[in-house]
């Protein structure tokens, strides 16, 4: 089981009860992996002390390095109980882990020899096991302590019989190779682990991409069905609608002739939003995005929404964009209602405010409302689907749609409350993914 890095305290939490929670198990197995990696220590440890006594002929105090020995185990064992329960395990507590650790080892050492003993180095697996775990601050307490210790048994250890005498210049040689060595750990494999890190945050926002776009596909087909089924019925209900307005019954009431022209209109629309659906599912002639420009096309979109929503509170401004030529589809168009759609039932009774600007790469578009403003827990996780300040269930998905057309057409879409009440959401969108592109002989003159 591999060891679990530690949050870098440069990286934003883990939000939501499900961050907490995969925190926590990644302290407690942290916690375990070191009880697992101690055991093997303690075996070791006992393993050298009995060959090097009796097969090397070296003596060792085995009194002192036993009861040290045991010590540590005792401890592993009141560690691998603490590791079950349900207390969060925290950096610190890893801190402290590891410095026991190092005490053990340290005191082993100078019942062994001090730094004239080859095993000195085995501080380096705690520095590394400490760029693994702990954060920054605490992984250098642990190289601090590592090298107080080299230094402390260079002047102060039981030597071994037969020990090499090293010289002040050696012994000051193997403390500048520990620390350099110990600094290297830390450095590389920081880095390595940030990579890591990065790396996988990278998979898993491939892997919700993913997801999204197979909700947008199953929601295209659910969409693509309905319309299909509404078809008839509607084109039944015009029909009917068309009959009555010529009986005389309601032909000669001018109030009923007023409700059933309005219902036909509704029916129009009705249509006309399942030719939508079907076409923006591929469903009609294969045609081509309409080239228009600028201007045409947000006065259009302003004039159509204003009509067919029957708002007549509507602040609009394009001052100072450039009337460019862009390729305009009903993706574009939706992606917008979506926004004007989302704003109007925030604040049905107040003006929205619809503004546009344009600089030499980007097209911005802002939509601004007097409502009561996201909640922090929905711009926490703004575009996700089913994420609804309205609380009705299977609200959400305009604005996940929005944003996930604008991402595709390599803009963004980003909201948040206003310091003066309301809400609003901004879309930029790269002007290069909307104009035609130039063709080689327009290139030529």
């Amino acid at each position: 089981m591999p060891l679990t890095n530690a949050p870098d305290s440069g990286h934003a939490p883990l939000e939501g009860g499900g961050g907490q929670a995969a925190e926590r198990l990644a302290g407690q197995s942290n916690l375990l992996q070191l009880v697992e990696l101690r055991w093997l220590a303690v075996g070791g440890q006992l393993a050298t002390i009995l060959l090097a006594n009796f097969a090397l002929d070296v003596p060792l105090p085995l009194g002192e390095m036993l009861t040290l020995m045991a010590v540590l185990a005792l401890f592993n064992c009141a560690s691998a109980l603490r590791a079950r329960l349900a207390f969060p395990v925290g950096d610190a507590e890893l801190l402290v882990q590891l410095l026991v650790d190092v005490g053990v080892l340290t005191g082993q050492l100078y019942f062994a020899g001090g730094v004239t003993n080859p095993f000195i180095f085995l501080y380096l697996l705690q520095v590394a096991v400490a760029s693994v775990l702990l954060r920054p601050m605490s992984i250098w307490v642990i190289v601090l302590g590592t090298s107080m210790g080299f230094v402390a048994l260079t002047a102060w250890h039981r030597p071994l019989a037969g020990a090499p005498v090293l010289s002040a210049d050696y012994v000051g040689g193997l403390l500048m190779c520990f620390v350099l060595n110990a600094a290297l750990l830390v450095i590389f494999i920081g880095r390595i682990m940030a990579n890591l890190r990065r790396r996988d945050a990278s998979v898993a926002r491939l892997k919700q991409r993913a997801a999204e776009e197979e909700h947008i596909v199953r929601m295209g087909l659910l969409a693509s069905g309905a319309a299909h089924e509404l078809g008839t019925p509607l084109a039944t209900l015009s029909v009917i609608l068309g009959d009555w307005a010529r009986m005389a019954p309601f032909a000669g009431e001018p109030e009923l002739r007023e409700e059933i022209e309005e219902m036909q209109r509704q029916v129009l629309r009705c249509k006309a939003i399942v030719s939508g659906i079907l076409t923006s599912a591929g469903e009609t002639r294969a045609e081509a995005p309409a080239q228009t420009t600028l201007h045409a096309f947000l006065d259009g979109l302003v004039a159509e929404w204003q009509r067919t929503r029957g708002v007549a509170t509507l602040a609009y401004s394009r001052d100072d964009v450039p009337d460019l030529p862009i390729f305009s589809d009903t993706a574009l168009r939706q992606m917008i209602d979506n926004v004007l759609d989302n704003a109007l039932e925030a604040a049905p009774d107040a003006t929205i405010r619809f503004l546009v600007g344009c600089d030499e790469e980007t097209l911005t578009v802002r939509v601004q409302d007097r409502g009561p403003g996201f909640p922090e827990s929905m711009l926490e996780r703004f575009g996700t689907p089913y994420q609804s300040s309205k609380g009705k269930p299977g609200r959400g998905l305009g604005l996940f749609l929005a944003v996930n057309v604008a991402r595709t057409l390599g803009g963004r879409i980003e909201a948040h409350n206003l310091p003066a009440g309301g809400a609003e959401v901004v879309i930029t969108l790269p002007l290069a993914t909307l104009m035609p592109e130039e063709s080689e002989d327009d290139g030529e003159r």
